[in-house]
């Protein structure tokens, strides 16, 4: 089985979202953060590094949220709360259109990518609740 991870980040009472530039088909959608686990890599080292390449930026991770969700056949998507190790720090879109943060009143006014919309009630159960 492999293994996408996304960050569920967040600060203030908001989670942090990016807008995908490409490929076409999805270009515009948001989604969390994050990758594929490559081989060797354990999911919460893999969900480090593509923050730091999508995002420029270092985050602490918490607790999975949610379920997993399946993408396609061997192919599974799991999600882990996170926050910015320097919480000051600014979070830049270094492989995506945009980025903004999203208060639970806002999830559904988002165009989410399928997978990410699956997790919309875990994450506003995140969102009530962040010290995971």
């Amino acid at each position: 089985m492999k293994v996408i991870v996304g960050a569920a980040i967040v600060r203030g009472g908001a989670l942090l979202a990016q807008q995908r530039a490409y490929p076409v088909e999805v270009a515009g959608l948001w989604e969390l953060p994050g990758g594929r686990v490559e081989r060797g890599e354990s999911e919460v080292d893999a969900l480090g590094r593509e923050c730091r390449e999508e995002l420029g930026v270092e985050v602490v991770v918490g607790e999975r949220v949610g379920d997993e969700v399946p993408l396609r056949a061997g192919l599974v998507l799991r999600v882990y709360a996170a926050r910015l190790a320097v919480p000051g720090a600014d979070p830049k879109p270094l492989e995506h259109h945009a980025l903004r943060w999203i208060h639970a009143c806002s999830l559904d006014t988002v165009p989410w990518l399928p997978a990410d919309l699956e997790l919309l009630p875990a994450l506003r159960t995140l969102l009530a609740n962040p010290r995971r």
